[in-house]
């Protein structure tokens, strides 16, 4: 049997695979059963920051294994610690969760918001997001989640959630109002939603009526953070700083780690016995993520803001193409033929990329060598062209 015939068989199809078996890969080049090799534009979904096989994150990972994989989190380790740390120090906040994923990440910062009510004695439960947002897969952050066609077959999900209208701060504000909300939780760039990067006046309206009326602003950097927009998380890209951030994907390299990063404001919340999680802290994912997170340093932000400035420039110039939208290396292009036909021709010329919506998306790795990026936009031209 094929690897294909046997995943076809025992493994839920959940996902609507390509018909592509890859097998080994480095740097943004990637290789199928056959030896064919592809350049690599999705980085995992935004996973794979330094792309396949970065041999300091292997090394860093290597080490870990060969020295302490797992204990509880009863005991402290220095992976953890240290990570927690760098993460603190570089955005100004105050104290790190550690879990496996972006949706148990949002999941703590829904609890962090709700406690933060409580404890305040607030009558307030409703977390408002935003029309178009994603927020995750477990019942909770996919009712969060403010796209209706995620929620079907899933009834009854959780309650306590309201949505407004994206980049309209009347919508924002009348329902908050209305629904006596704890948090308001949005995505800087809307990435399941199309690509789609919020109004600057938007957010930093949202931020001011959070702090005026001392409900908790979360912002979701899953797919945005750890140098994806060009800064190393996007709501420094708009000049605000949330109450709660969490983050994911980029952050481990490959290895399953999510973080919910809280401020001062929120950073006796959660006690002891409030949340935990086995596998989270794991020593292994955060040895992972320290080797990332210590290179996204101005150099390589530079270069991904560079790099971001040419593929909008190079393919919103290209026949065939309607609108290129995202930020940084998180970028959604309106093309004018069915976005699975560019992705199927893309392929077949040796370029991987992704949908999001009706519109192609890319994610390459923040480091991608610039010839390598250039050949690929070639590709994509030349697949969109009518």
């Amino acid at each position: 049997m094929t690897v294909k015939s046997i995943d076809k068989q025992y493994v839920m199809g959940t996902y609507n695979r390509f018909d592509l078996h890859l097998v080994e890969g480095k740097g943004s080049l990637i290789k199928d059963e056959k030896g064919k090799e592809y350049i690599d534009l999705t980085s995992g979904i935004g996973v794979t920051a330094f792309g396949i096989a970065d041999k300091e994150w292997s090394d860093a990972v290597k080490n870990q294994l060969d020295t302490l994989q797992h204990v509880s989190n009863l005991y402290y380790t220095s992976p953890c610690a240290l990570l927690a740390q760098h993460i603190c120090e570089r955005t100004g906040m105050s104290k790190v969760f550690f879990s496996n994923s972006g949706a148990e990440a949002n999941e703590c910062a829904i609890k962090v918001a709700r406690k933060y009510a409580s404890d305040k004695g607030y009558d307030r439960a409703n977390i408002l997001t935003l029309k178009n947002s994603f927020h995750g897969r477990t019942l909770a952050t996919l009712s969060a989640t403010g796209q209706e066609h995620y929620h079907e077959h899933f009834q009854p999900l959780p309650t306590g959630f309201v949505y407004a209208d994206a980049n309209d701060i009347d919508d924002v504000i009348s329902t908050a109002k209305a629904n006596n909300v704890c948090a308001i939780m949005i995505e800087c760039v809307q990435g399941e939603g199309g690509v789609v990067p919020l109004y600057p006046h938007f957010v930093k309206a949202i931020d001011e009526y959070a702090k005026e009326n001392d409900v908790l602003l979360i912002v979701d950097e899953v797919q945005t953070g750890n140098g994806r927009t060009g800064q190393l998380y996007a709501y420094m890209n708009y000049g605000i700083k949330p109450d709660v951030f969490t983050t994911a994907k980029g952050l481990g390299g490959g290895l399953p780690i999510g973080a919910c990063v809280v401020s001062e404001k929120a950073q006796n919340v959660l006690g002891f016995g409030d949340h935990g999680s086995t596998y989270g802290g794991n020593p292994v994912a955060c040895a992972g993520a320290l080797s990332v997170i210590e290179r996204i340093d101005e150099k390589l932000l530079k270069e991904v803001r560079e790099k971001s400035e040419y593929i909008f420039d190079t393919l919103g110039r290209a026949k065939g193409v309607e609108t290129v939208k995202g930020m940084g290396l998180m970028i959604g292009i309106k093309t004018v033929k069915p976005v699975s036909d560019v992705i199927r021709e893309c392929m077949e010329n040796g370029v991987l990329t992704l949908s999001a919506k009706d519109k192609l998306r890319l994610l390459p790795a923040l480091n991608i060598d610039f010839d390598l990026l250039k050949k690929a936009v070639e590709i994509i031209k030349n697949a969109c062209k009518i």
